[in-house]
């Protein structure tokens, strides 16, 4: 539950400095150690976090791991259809039964009215003695929701995008009601790829508290882990990372600025992909949220228009563009057109990313936070806050390097390879006749 304003304090001025990392791997084969790994490098993230006056409350810590399909298909009381045909999500719900029941009838409903099918809920266990008392005063119930798709909803785009609506509109019936628990309802992930695992504990005791990560049943391919420290801030459980497609060690300096434009864009926001339901979900950007939240949703809108992840991101983080002859026409025409309708989101900012497809990080153009990545070669892919993070023998590293300014990382499991930044950008750059548009109109 977020504090609201009063006395001296106000929300508007509330900063957090993290550290954040992931590991993946390169070759896309799932396994248990890869939870094993990435929870180590949580532990040794602790440092970066704080504890609470009870010595077990956290600022915030979780993991963001792939959906561990086999693993559902065992344990949930229901069928569940091939990996990729539903969605799941962990479901933050009221302590009070009766409010509990209100949020779960109102999600349900908008899931239905957006033709999706309600394929069932679990109990998410989890061990109530591990967090601190100051944890479980605000530990919100939490289930996972299961949601399938209709059979003439044939692509990916299509579903994802249903079920940003049904959440959406689900979190404006929830907020504007008088629930007195309506800030315990969130979802931290709905999606066909991943599923995150987050709240007010402490590094080591995320898979104590969340027992299904003690499950070697559970694998993934990647994993993105985050350590909160919330330099100005009451911690929440909402409010601790990952968010549903990054996470973020650093600041937004330039936050106030791009909410009000944000808002101011919403009167002229037109999509032919949401139709009606454009006005529906708004607003985009939720009142009183951190400001890595607050990027979250504004990176979440931007995919669900068609964009790739990495597009979006250099969309919002992009280098240092105006003043460098030596970038190519065609990229500085895409930062040239874009700027129009986005302002950046400044930092300090590391941002590591996935969508559960690729996984990598950008370092915005100040570089004032540290990003550094180490391959191995048994097939490893680390990314973190700082080095030695995972126990790596020197014979095994193959490459190690940093993050620069306004660069981008890229880790394309499928094709079992690094992307650089050049790469990454010029293909962005030249998907769209960029110069000619930015000629043209501007």
């Amino acid at each position: 539950m977020r504090l609201k304003k009063q006395g001296l304090y106000s929300p508007e001025f509330e900063h957090d400095n993290c550290g954040a990392g992931f590991i993946c791997s390169l070759d896309g084969n799932k396994s248990n150690d890869i939870i094993h790994k990435a929870l180590e490098i949580l532990k040794k993230l602790e440092h970066r976090g704080a504890v609470s006056s009870d010595g077990k409350t956290g600022d915030g810590a979780g993991i963001l791991i792939d959906i561990p399909h086999d693993f559902f298909v065992n344990v949930c009381a229901f069928e569940l259809p091939e990996a990729g045909d539903y969605a799941v999500s962990n479901v933050f719900l009221p302590q009070r039964e009766n409010q509990r029941n209100f949020c779960i009838g109102a999600l349900e409903s908008e899931i239905k009215a957006q033709g999706l099918v309600l394929l069932g809920w679990r109990t998410v266990p989890v061990n109530k003695s591990v967090p601190g008392r100051i944890a479980m005063e605000t530990a919100p119930f939490i289930a996972q929701i299961f949601i399938g798709k209709e059979r003439d909803i044939q692509d990916e785009a299509t579903f994802n995008r249903k079920l940003f609506i049904a959440r959406k509109k689900a979190e404006h019936c929830i907020y504007n009601s008088k629930l007195s628990e309506q800030g315990f309802f969130y979802l931290p992930s709905l999606s066909t790829k991943i599923i995150i695992f987050k709240g007010l504990l402490m590094p080591e005791d995320i898979s104590l508290y969340f027992t299904d990560l003690q499950d070697p049943r559970v694998i993934t391919r990647l994993a993105l882990v985050h350590q909160r420290f919330s330099t100005n801030t009451f911690p929440t459980w909402d409010l601790a990372q990952p968010f549903r497609y990054m996470c973020h060690n650093g600041e937004i300096n330039t936050l106030r600025g791009n909410v009000a434009r944000m808002r101011s864009r919403e009167e002229l926001l037109k999509s032919d992909l949401f139709g009606a339901d454009i006005k529906e979900i708004l607003p985009i950007i939720l009142p009183h949220k951190s400001d890595s939240a607050t990027l979250d949703m504004v990176v979440e809108l931007l995919l669900m228009t068609g964009r790739s992840l990495s597009e979006v991101m250099m969309i919002l983080v992009p280098e240092a563009w105006e003043k460098n002859d030596n970038m190519s026409p065609e990229k500085r025409a895409f930062y040239e057109y874009n700027s129009c309708m986005m302002e950046p989101w400044d930092g300090p900012a590391s941002i590591p990313f996935t969508d559960g497809n690729f996984i990598g990080a950008v370092l915005d153009r100040n570089g004032l936070r540290p990003s550094r990545y180490s391959v191995t070669k048994d097939g490893f892919v680390i990314m973190s806050s700082e080095t030695g993070v995972v126990d790596i023998a020197p014979k095994n590293l193959a490459l190690h390097g940093r993050l620069e300014p306004g660069k981008m990382f890229l880790v394309d499991m499928s094709a079992g390879r690094i992307i650089n930044d050049e790469e990454i950008k010029e293909q962005i750059a030249l998907k769209h006749p960029y110069k000619k548009w930015v000629q043209d109109n501007l």
